[in-house]
């Protein structure tokens, strides 16, 4: 094994373990592709936000193409269940195999650690209204906080009832589980043993720590080729849980200790990863993408500094509202502002940026997947702003 690699080289490690393998499939997918591409990453993050279309069904379309987004949602809801949703990175859609690795962090949760503060109260002194509602739904069966008497917020989706954090805690804690979301993606919760399967809930707990070195494992294999934080970012574990875990990992030979020209850190890269000779091909990439997510891997690797600015006001927004990265042929060449805009069938482009050193074909393989993107969403009329400041040539009204 190398001591040391290229930057280039540990572009290739990393796109080739998230699977950007340079081609998309041909023809109908069938939900065991869908399936195999979600365990290669080990979780789809979800996130509330749908200017564009909700977060967790993008990444199967960078790597895959088109595929029916139905057959995902099928994926999802069978039973036996072979995905739960939980806090993985951020919240998220996991393999049912993740469930008894993730159980240490229910339990700091049911001890009121490591979660949101306004959610303690409930693991203490509030604990009778969060059993009073576990109790509601093991008598009654499935429940959504705005099921719950006087559990509508007045102000926004961001000003949660007193009954929506107890149910929350209630999930973070394990005690409940979501057994589907509702068409305005509002969870659905039942008790795990009515949602999960009886042979899940039944393994051994592994320790903590046994658990964590599992996931900084799992880590590396979907990462390829990662830094320490890169690693503990995945799962989002603390940094205190990680150093005794990557040692032993090291150690079995999990992980290879390398390092990469340029980067300040040491990297570790998984004893499964294979370096693609040659990346090409095209692809749109989600924010909430594992390959982008943790914005200062995504610089030492690509050179490309990113940020989502939903939350930045408008007029101090460098690059749009929504904006996905453009990789190709093994590079981040450019990024563009998105909006599905539904009621006129048509994908907005807003805003459009092309890099510094982006090949000669960039519009056009951007166009490409732009209208790729469009057919998807089933938006048959592309339009691009003006503002987009892209070749007039590329422009549809």
């Amino acid at each position: 094994m190398k001591a040391e690699i290229s930057v280039s080289e540990a572009r290739r490690f990393a796109l080739t373990a998230q699977g950007f393998n340079g081609f998309r499939r041909q023809g109908a997918m069938s939900a065991a592709q869908l399936k195999r591409s979600i365990d290669r990453l080990g979780l789809l993050q979800i996130d509330s936000v749908n200017v564009l279309v909700r977060a967790h069904y993008l990444p199967l379309f960078s790597r895959l193409g088109a595929y029916e987004r139905t057959l995902l949602d099928a994926v999802i809801a069978a039973r036996p269940k072979r995905l739960f949703e939980y806090w993985g990175h951020e919240a998220s859609l996991l393999p049912i195999d993740c469930q008894p690795l993730l159980r240490w962090r229910m339990a700091r949760a049911l001890d009121g650690q490591d979660i949101w503060t306004q959610l303690k109260p409930f693991a203490r002194e509030r604990r009778a209204e969060a059993d009073a509602l576990l109790d509601r739904i093991r008598t009654e069966g499935p429940l959504a906080a705005s099921d719950v008497a006087g559990s509508s917020a007045s102000k926004g989706m961001w000003v949660w009832s007193e009954a929506k954090h107890a149910l929350e805690w209630l999930f973070w804690a394990g005690l409940i589980a979501t057994t589907h979301r509702r068409s305005s993606f509002e969870r659905v919760y039942d008790l795990p043993e009515r949602v999960l399967p009886g042979t899940l809930l039944n393994l051994p707990t592994p320790s903590g720590a046994d658990a964590r070195r599992a996931l900084l494992a799992r880590a590396g294999r979907a990462l390829g080729i990662a830094t320490a934080d890169d690693l503990r970012d995945y799962y989002r574990l603390g940094a205190q849980d990680v150093r005794l875990p990557i040692a032993q990992l090291v150690e079995e030979g999990t992980l290879c200790p390398v390092r990469v020209r340029g980067w300040r850190q040491p990297a570790y890269l998984h004893q499964d990863a294979r370096a693609g000779r040659k990346m090409e091909g095209a692809a749109l990439i989600s924010p909430f993408d594992p390959l982008i997510w943790h914005r200062p891997r995504t610089e030492r690797l690509f050179g490309f500094r990113y940020r989502l600015e939903i939350y930045t006001p408008a007029h101090k927004r460098q690059h749009g509202y929504y904006v996905l990265p453009f990789l190709l042929d093994g590079r981040l060449v450019a990024r563009v502002d998105l909006k599905a805009d539904r009621q006129a069938a048509t994908l907005r482009v807003q805003r459009a940026h092309i890099e510094p050193d982006a090949p000669a074909s960039t519009l056009d393989r951007l166009y490409e997947e732009l209208r790729l993107m469009a057919a998807w969403l089933g938006l048959p009329n592309l339009a691009i702003a003006p503002a987009a400041n892209i070749d007039p040539g590329f422009t549809v009204v």
